[in-house]
């Protein structure tokens, strides 16, 4: 994910420049840390302004400053980046690069940058098919240099073909595609709960409990950003992701999110269940508000189905479930029972006797026990981290 990459964006001079705003601000809304260098020619097409508002940083164009005496260290910035974008890269930029010239402070940047370099080129029709052009490109790409290949359409020119640069979207995309290839959980999809679910008594009332969904999302997070494909099973809850990649369900009963949990579980590989499912549900809901009464009121309640049980007995053996179990005695006994009974994987152990575990909070503390019945024991944590050590276990566990 693109989420805190140091991003160098190169602008050249071209007419396509203009896109080159709206990348930076997709790049920075995606959470990466932008620094934009130009070529002087570049700011004829775009001013640095726009550019530095955008990026929240200042826009790099001269190697030295003769009003504030700086000079602007090419090294620092080419060790900085995790990764150099040049868009739009223009037909006399890609000579450069292609020839180690460097008589400005972008080559400069590109000839000392570490990191993976990607460029968008964007020329007309007849200079994009030169052979020196193309040359040019094949000589990048043996560099080690990504080439984001031009799209086709009508071109500043007026004449229709390729040549331009291909849009912002479709740049930060690739770049994302390309961030996920690397990482642990790229191509597996997990399926997670979280937050409780409420039993309705009447249109007013409901039986609930008092998980706020901070440990379920915190989870779902961390596995988005090892790139996971995500499906978040939410109940009521005020929690928000901060991977905009997951996707996300919203349910409000135990019914509902079975019904959930059973459409997304079969194509998962994985699957986390940290909601705090409610175990009963009133037998009727009334159809009107119950009103205050002078004697006690009596509900009757029956059931819910187990989900975590349900999807224990349909689990293939190459798919991975894990339990959460939240106990105040015999916690460890009552977990390893939870564990065999609902055929999982790994149980996640927490007591409420731990002061800083449970509810609410912004830490837990965990055990976690096996199908071995091998057992670690965690320290206090905040439930950020408590969600890199199960997603840690987890990748293990895929890996089996």
């Amino acid at each position: 994910m693109l989420k805190d990459k140091n991003i160098i964006v190169g602008v050249c001079g071209s007419i396509a420049a203009y896109k080159s705003a709206l990348l930076v601000r997709l790049l920075v809304k995606a959470g990466a840390n932008v620094q934009v260098v130009m070529t002087p020619d570049a700011a004829n097409f775009i001013t640095p302004l726009t550019l530095s508002t955008l990026s929240k940083n200042p826009v790099h164009i001269k190697y030295f400053d003769a009003e504030s005496g700086e000079w602007d260290n090419h090294v620092s910035l080419g060790l900085w980046a995790d990764m150099m974008l040049i868009a739009p890269a223009t037909a006399n930029t890609l000579a450069k690069m292609a020839n180690g010239l460097c008589d400005n402070l972008l080559m400069a940047v590109y000839l000392s940058a570490k990191c993976p370099v990607y460029f968008a080129p964007a020329m007309d029709l007849d200079m994009f098919k030169h052979a020196a052009t193309l040359n040019n490109l094949n000589t990048l790409k043996a560099y080690g240099n990504i080439l984001i290949p031009a799209g086709t359409g009508e071109l500043a020119s007026g004449l229709y073909g390729q040549g331009r640069m291909a849009e912002p979207e479709e740049i930060v995309e690739l770049l994302q595609n390309e961030l996920n290839k690397n990482l642990p959980l790229a191509g597996k999809k997990v399926l997670v709960t979280a937050g409780p679910t409420y039993e309705a008594i009447d249109p007013v009332r409901f039986i609930g409990n008092h998980s706020s969904g901070k440990m379920g999302f915190a989870i779902a997070d961390r596995l988005a950003d090892l790139g996971a494909e995500v499906t978040l099973v939410a109940g009521p809850t005020a929690q928000k992701a901060t991977n905009r990649y997951i996707y996300r369900i919203d349910v409000t009963s135990a019914n509902e999110m079975l019904d959930a949990c059973l459409t997304a579980f079969p194509d998962a590989d994985a699957c986390v269940m940290s909601a705090a499912v409610a175990d009963y549900t009133p037998v009727e809901v009334a159809s009107q508000k119950i009103k205050k009464q002078e004697s006690s009121l009596n509900i009757d309640l029956k059931k819910t189905t187990d989900i975590l049980k349900t999807l224990g007995e349909i689990k293939r053996t190459n798919q991975v479930l894990i339990g959460f179990a939240l106990e105040t005695e015999n916690e460890e006994q009552y977990a390893i029972d939870k564990l065999n009974k609902k055929n999982l994987d790994l149980i996640i152990l927490n007591s409420l006797n731990d002061n800083g575990a449970g509810f609410k909070g912004d830490t837990n503390k965990i055990t976690m026990i096996d199908r071995q019945l091998n057992k670690s024991v965690f320290d206090l944590k905040s439930k950020a981290e408590v969600a890199a050590d199960i997603s840690n276990k987890l990748i293990e566990l895929l890996n089996r």
